[in-house]
């Protein structure tokens, strides 16, 4: 995983509040408190995890955009636009 200047700030920032979070549920496992305890793990790795992974603003864009575009223009798709000026030719 190749990560820019700004995804790691953005790392950072989520580890800022995930770390915290991580050591109280820890410390409610070890008190016997399983359900918060688990829960609130499964939280902190949640607030890292899901920024890193899914929710790639530039994916989003891209994904965007590309469905914005016509079915010509859009990048990996020459075998529906050969196909598509093939049609228009026979008619």
């Amino acid at each position: 995983m190749n990560l820019g200047l700004m995804d790691m700030i953005g790392l950072a920032a989520s580890l800022v509040f995930a770390l915290p979070l991580a050591n109280y549920a820890v410390i409610r496992l070890f008190a016997g408190e399983l359900a918060l305890g688990a829960g609130l793990l499964v939280v902190a790795v949640a607030m890292v995890a899901l920024p890193q992974y899914f929710l790639d603003p530039g994916r989003i864009l891209r994904g965007l955009v590309s469905g914005l575009l016509p079915r010509q223009l859009r990048p990996g798709d020459e075998a529906v636009a050969a196909e598509s000026e093939s049609d228009s030719g026979e008619q």
